[in-house]
C-alpha cells in the first residue's frame, strides 16, 4: 500500500500508472484483459490500451491469442539483475554455496534495503526443506525469521519499534511472537547466545539461526548470514549449528572484502 503523504510532487504520471498496470498483470498468472487491467487499476480504457501497448513493445507484458496479457520474459531479466546486484561478487555466491553444501543446509543473506528486511541471495541444502517463498526479494516475516531477527537486533529500541509498528507483526504460525514485549526478550536471548534462532514461528516444523557478517553504522550495509532446517535439528545441534554458521560468516565477510577490493 503507497502511502499518499509520502507521494513527491514531481511524480510522473502515466510511469505511476505503467507500473500498476504491471503489477495488476502480475498478480493474475491467468491473464487479464485490457477492461479488467482498468477496472483494477481504476483508468479509463483508452489510458490502459496505451499503457499495455508500450509494456508490450517494451517486453514487460505479452498479449496472447485470447486477448489477455501476462507478464513478458523482461521481468526474468529484471529480476536476475537484482539477484545478482543483492549477491554481491561472485565469491560471495560461491561461499554461500560452500555453507549449503558442507552442512547440508540452506542458507541465506539478508540486509535492508529500503528500510526494509530482505532475503538477497541463497543457496539450497538437501537436509533443508525446500522454502519457496523464501527467495531474493522476499521480505515479509522480520519478526518470525532468524534472518529477520538478527538484523531487528542491530537497531535501537525505538527504530525496532517503528519497523514493527511499519510492517506488523503477522502470526505466521502458532508459535509466532506477535508482541513487541515478547520480541525484545527474544532478541535479548539471541545477543546472549550468539545467534538469533526460531523454531517453528515461520513454518511449522522449521528452525532456522542466524548471525551478523557485517555490522555497520549505515544501516543497509549490515549484512547477516543464516541457514534453515527441521526443526529437530535445532533441538539436537544448536551448538553445532552455531559453530558452522560463525565460520561460514567469516567466510562470506572475507570473500565480500576481496571483492570489494577487487572493484576497487
Amino acid at each position: 500500500m503507497r502511502d499518499p503523504l509520502a507521494e513527491p510532487s514531481d511524480l510522473i504520471r502515466s510511469v505511476s500508472r505503467a507500473l500498476r498496470v504491471l503489477e495488476s498483470v502480475g498478480r493474475a498468472p491467468r491473464g487479464l484483459t485490457v477492461k479488467q487491467i482498468a477496472r483494477r487499476c481504476e483508468l479509463t480504457v483508452a489510458t490502459t490500451y496505451h499503457l499495455v501497448r508500450t509494456l508490450a513493445y517494451e517486453g514487460y507484458v505479452i498479449r496472447r491469442e485470447d486477448g489477455t496479457y501476462i507478464v513478458g520474459l523482461e521481468i526474468a531479466d529484471r529480476y536476475r539483475e537484482l539477484v545478482s546486484a543483492f549477491r554481491g561478487p561472485p565469491a560471495v555466491g560461491e561461499a554461500l554455496r560452500r555453507a549449503a553444501v558442507d552442512s547440508g543446509y540452506s542458507h541465506y543473506l539478508g540486509r535492508f534495503v529500503g528500510g526494509r528486511i530482505a532475503v538477497t541471495a541463497s543457496a539450497e541444502g538437501t537436509r533443508s526443506p525446500f522454502m519457496d517463498d523464501v527467495a531474493p526479494g522476499f521480505d515479509e516475516g522480520g519478526h518470525a525469521t532468524a534472518l529477520g531477527k538478527a538484523l531487528l537486533a542491530t537497531l535501537t529500541p525505538d527504530q525496532r519499534s517503528r519497523y514493527l509498528r511499519d510492517y506488523g507483526m503477522r502470526a505466521f504460525t502458532p508459535a509466532t511472537l506477535t508482541t513487541p514485549e515478547a520480541l525484545e526478550a527474544d532478541l535479548a536471548a539471541g545477543e546472549r547466545r550468539g545467534m538469533q534462532i526460531e523454531m517453528g514461528q515461520f513454518r511449522q516444523g522449521l528452525a532456522s539461526a542466524s548471525v551478523v557478517v557485517v555490522a555497520d553504522r549505515d544501516m543497509e550495509r549490515r549484512l547477516v548470514l543464516a541457514c534453515s532446517m527441521p526443526a529437530a535439528e535445532m533441538l539436537t545441534s544448536a551448538r553445532v549449528v552455531r559453530a558452522k554458521l560463525t565460520a561460514a560468516a567469516r567466510n562470506v565477510a572475507e570473500a565480500l572484502s576481496g571483492g570489494e577490493s577487487a572493484t576497487a
